[in-house]
């Protein structure tokens, strides 16, 4: 890639709050176009920043997947665990428990993957995807009250058919798995 990554033409003049949730803040951001127009550009600030993702293998290959209903989009989906960093704990400690809570399984080694900014035209949400291998039964699931995870396992040809067919579209979970399948 060639260009200079630090300069740009657009400017943000102003950020207006327009409602503050428990998680999400929504705001309404007045930007300077090039041409020296101003335009609002709706801006949503995730509180906690940042959360985390894990590739869960098993010692045969197979992929654990947590199988839950989002009301976001009035769908069951397929995802890796993940979840949002609580605390002053560290992303990869963040990995770690959400394995444990979704999963009921911990892991022996867990090695970061990458990092991914999972909507940068509106959302400053960061998520840091780790791979969990050296598997091991922890107990059962240890969910909030607002979850109901199913675990499943898959194959990496299942799940590459599940991502061609439409059937897994979560972003952060297509990139794991391809981060993973890449060898990163």
């Amino acid at each position: 890639m060639s260009g200079d990554h630090t300069s740009h033409s657009l400017k943000r003049i102003s950020r207006e709050i327009v409602y503050k949730g428990s998680i999400l803040d929504f705001c309404c951001d007045t930007v300077e176009l090039p041409d020296g127009r101003q335009e609002k550009w709706d801006f949503v600030r995730h509180r906690k920043g940042i959360g985390a993702c894990v590739v869960p293998v098993l010692p045969d290959g197979r992929i654990l997947m947590a199988e839950q209903y989002r009301p976001a989009v009035d769908r069951m989906t397929l995802e890796l665990p993940a979840g949002g960093v609580d605390g002053k704990e560290s992303t990869a400690e963040t990995a770690a428990r959400e394995l444990r809570e979704e999963t009921g399984y911990a892991a022996g080694c867990l090695r970061l993957l990458c990092s991914i900014d999972t909507a940068v035209a509106y959302c400053n949400e960061r998520t840091d995807i780790y791979l969990a291998e050296n598997l091991v039964k922890a107990g059962g699931q240890q969910q909030d009250e607002a979850e109901d995870i199913r675990v499943v396992s898959c194959s990496r040809k299942e799940l590459k058919e599940m991502i061609t067919e439409g059937k897994i579209r979560d972003a952060k979970t297509i990139a794991g798995l391809l981060a993973w399948w890449a060898g990163l």
